[in-house]
């Protein structure tokens, strides 16, 4: 009996499960038609089980396993293709799904549709990167339309000072050209380097207006170009001034690069979003490249058309340059905290009673590029007291009263404006030496506080700078709504911080201007 046992187990005949299983489906239908049966014509559609003739009511209780031949439940989908898993009993094999390799007869129209569908699907994979926020695409969109005529332009303004320097001509020195060029090179470098060292940090406080600021220095640049060819004797200062201003434009470009590709990557692929960055830029110079060959191509037989040429296109293609420039910077939400976004952000927290995402604060906040939007009253200011302003003997006692323990002082202020030159009230926070992002928010939402309860009492508030005898009842009223409004902040500062987190804006760091960076230090004499 042991013997016959040891036989059995040891036998190579002995029939497998899945061997008895594979025989028996073999004998009541053959494979190869259960095969051509199962994969008749599947369709793709959003439901996985309708795509692929899954049906859970004859599943329904049962529980398959890798050794039944037939379907496994598990579908991979790669460059818009679907496929699924399928055990026919010895191997293992991935089969298309999406009607792509089980259709039998050809659809011209779907065959079509497939050929668009994988291509766009292959040049979107080229120019898009993998996980980037929604706003993205209509970012690339705008910046198609500026790469194109920009480069198309260039193209043109170069052509133009080849011909100022006389290159192509008999008469034409090659040294002197050379010098010129070289001469107007090496100053546009130098002007970069110092444009780049005095606005360092006003390419994290104001990117959206600097960028654009200098985008429109770099089509004046390639205006002053074209203008070369009619002023051959002042090359030399013609190109090296536009070359200049050119040389700016792109150091503020490579600057704020990379905030913006951060802007729109969700998972931390900073990388990727930056190499697709640099495919679509050579891509869309390349056909900016083609449009400006056609039109020389197309104005070849007449030499006074082409030279009037760039004059003609000059104006169009810088419209639509800077059009689609400042179109596309909207489409860039920050979610860095500078003082004028966070004021925003804490403005709608304290009316509305919720914390606005990137894209809210980013359309409130806008390019700004002439410096015309007006700042209301009461602004707020973090600095420190100048003594060229008026200062409110108000403001001066706050000072004496502040303590060792504060990492803040809020106090009014009196200046005047750049145009008008009329006399206005504001609001200054004084911050010190060691504090925290956590306090700056905090000072800055006990500033709105302040700034909301002047407005529900602006008369009053204002008589308080000519206080005169009063000034003591004047302070303890100013201290009063200081701590009232500081207990206020306190309570908001949980879930406040909570919100934000939630919706992704940098809790890490605020982003100041130089001004706003500088502190004041606690003597207790």
């Amino acid at each position: 009996m042991q013997s016959a046992f040891y036989t059995a187990s040891n036998s190579h005949q002995f029939p497998l499960p899945w061997k008895i299983l594979e025989t028996q489906l073999t004998a009541q239908r053959p494979f190869p038609k259960r095969l051509k049966t199962c994969f008749k014509a599947p369709t793709f559609t959003n439901s996985l089980r309708t795509s692929i003739g899954y049906e859970p009511e004859e599943s329904l209780g049962k529980e398959p396993g890798p050794a039944t031949p037939g379907h496994l439940p598990v579908v991979i989908r790669r460059s818009g293709r679907v496929s699924r898993y399928f055990w026919d009993g010895s191997c293992l094999q991935l089969v298309g799904v999406d009607g792509g390799a089980a259709s039998f007869s050809f659809n011209f129209e779907d065959g079509f549709r497939k050929l668009y569908r994988i291509c766009s699907l292959a040049v979107r994979d080229f120019f898009i990167p993998k996980q980037v926020s929604g706003n993205y695409m209509d970012y690339v969109k705008w910046k198609f339309l500026h790469r194109v005529f920009s480069s198309a332009l260039q193209v043109l303004a170069t052509q133009a000072m080849f011909r100022a320097i006389g290159i192509g001509y008999s008469r034409s020195l090659p040294a002197a050209a050379a010098l010129n060029w070289l001469l107007k090179e090496g100053l546009g470098r130098l002007s970069r380097c110092i444009y780049t060292a005095s606005l360092a940090s006003a390419f994290d406080t104001n990117l959206k207006r600097v960028r654009f600021s200098t985008s429109v220095l770099f089509s004046l640049s390639l205006g002053v170009e074209l203008l070369t060819p009619a002023f051959p004797q002042y090359f030399l200062v013609l190109a090296s001034l536009a070359n200049m201003a050119k040389q700016i434009s792109l150091a503020c470009y490579l600057v704020t690069g990379s905030a913006v590709h951060r802007s729109f990557a969700i998972a931390d692929n900073l990388g990727e979003v930056s190499a697709k960055a640099q495919i679509q830029t050579v891509c869309f110079d390349n056909l900016g490249l083609l449009l400006a060959a056609l039109l020389n191509m197309l104005f070849k037989n007449s030499q006074r058309l082409q030279t009037a040429l760039p004059f003609f296109v000059y104006p169009i293609f810088s419209v639509i340059d800077l059009f689609a420039i400042y179109q596309g910077l909207k489409h860039v939400h920050l979610q860095t905290l500078t003082k004028d976004r966070l004021e925003i952000l804490l403005n709608t927290w304290i009316e509305l009673g919720y914390v606005p995402a990137p894209a809210e604060v980013s359309k409130e906040e806008g390019i700004d590029f002439l410096r015309s939007k007006d700042r209301g009253l009461w602004p707020i200011r973090i600095g420190y007291l100048d003594p060229k302003n008026q200062i409110p003997e108000l403001s001066m006692m706050t000072m004496r009263s502040t303590s060792g323990e504060d990492y803040y002082f809020i106090s009014m202020e009196i200046f005047y404006t750049r145009i008008r030159r009329s006399r206005r009230q504001g609001i200054l926070i004084c911050v010190r030496e060691g504090a925290s992002t956590t306090d700056i928010v905090m000072g800055l939402l006990q500033a709105c506080y302040i700034r909301k309860s002047h407005l529900m009492n602006k008369y009053r508030w204002e008589n308080l700078f000519d206080a005169g005898d009063e000034l003591e009842s004047a302070l303890k009223e100013w201290s009063k709504l200081i701590e009232e409004c500081k207990r206020r902040a306190q309570g908001d500062m949980c879930l406040l911080n909570k919100q934000m987190l939630n919706l992704g804006w940098a809790m890490k760091n605020i982003l100041l201007s130089s001004q706003e960076q500088i502190r004041y230090s606690f003597v207790d004499d």
